[in-house]
């Protein structure tokens, strides 16, 4: 199996912005998490039944931000409107 690619924040925010074609503002990545519950066992047996959470992650998005973060990229700077600048 081949070793994941791995992305930053920014990275991710950046290719996102790109992707939807956004040229202003300040954007960063949301996760959207859910929430449910299961009894499992920690043996496999079913003899030691516990609750647990299951927490998924729903969707990842992008929202706007007052300011640049580790989480954030400034769509001006990452993805210029090359109609506006020519």
């Amino acid at each position: 199996m081949a070793e994941p690619i791995k992305f930053t924040y920014k990275e991710l925010a950046e290719a996102m912005v790109k992707s939807k074609n956004i040229h202003e503002g300040i954007w960063g990545i949301f996760v959207e998490f859910g929430i449910g519950a299961t009894n499992i066992s920690q043996s496999g047996k079913g003899e030691d039944i516990i609750p647990a959470a299951i927490v998924p992650a729903i969707s990842i998005g992008l929202q706007r931000f007052e300011k640049s973060n580790n989480l954030a990229v400034d769509a001006s700077e990452v993805n210029p409107d090359k109609q506006k600048a020519g």
